[in-house]
């Protein structure tokens, strides 16, 4: 059974979602603001998390706030966004944390529960008008997947290995550990990794990651 946490700062909203969800998903817990979010993802690990892309609290970030907030999770606890939004900055915005897929609120609890299962398996989902903005976005077209492989070709084979880790949410010392390497070397090649993938951070990182089904 998936373990889903459903985060929205409307609590009769958050009840029909519930009730509506299929009874193959366990709901293990609701929040409504930034804080409660991310200290509730820390404490119940669920499998997914569907969250909307503007709430209250925390420093203003909304769900993309709640996202970076739990990166140190984002290798066990998966993102799906749920709005009323359309527009492409908070598309862009939330997939550019780590979202794994954008559903809009017009979605029926059936397709809600679907792309939760998918998002689960480790697939993307996102509504169909929705996709030209992660397009636009991600460059997740046949042409850019040469692209994709010319970039990771740029990185050596121990590069590639730290990549992964660290866009799948491992810390630098978890990294090292795994790889039985120091927190210094992890962290200069992730500095060269983002260097020459020209990304700015570990989140832009596993955004990059996961438009090119890397994770």
């Amino acid at each position: 059974m998936t373990t889903v946490l459903i985060v929205d700062d409307h609590s009769i909203f958050r009840s029909g979602l519930r009730a509506d969800l299929d009874t193959s998903l366990d709901v293990v817990g609701e929040a409504a603001t930034v804080d409660e979010a991310i200290a509730l993802i820390a404490a119940q690990k669920p499998q997914v998390v569907l969250l909307d892309v503007h709430l209250p609290g925390g420093t203003g970030g909304g769900g993309a706030e709640v996202i970076r907030g739990s990166s140190a999770l984002l290798a066990e606890v998966r993102f799906l966004a749920l709005s009323v939004s359309d527009s492409a900055e908070d598309v862009v915005g939330v997939i550019r944390a780590g979202a794994r897929g954008y559903i809009t609120k017009g979605s029926s609890g059936a397709e809600v529960s679907r792309a939760v299962e998918a998002v689960a398996s480790g697939d993307a989902v996102f509504s169909p008008r929705l996709a030209g903005f992660v397009l636009d976005a991600f460059g997740a077209v046949a042409g850019e997947q040469a692209e994709s492989s010319d970039e990771l070709d740029r990185l050596s084979a121990r590069e590639r290995e730290v990549m992964r880790l660290i866009a799948r949410g491992y810390s630098y010392k978890e990294t090292a550990g795994e790889l039985f390497i120091s927190v210094k070397t992890v962290e200069t090649h992730v500095s060269a990794v983002l260097r020459k993938l020209q990304l700015s951070s570990r989140h832009e990182l596993t955004a990059w990651a996961s438009a090119r089904k890397l994770l």
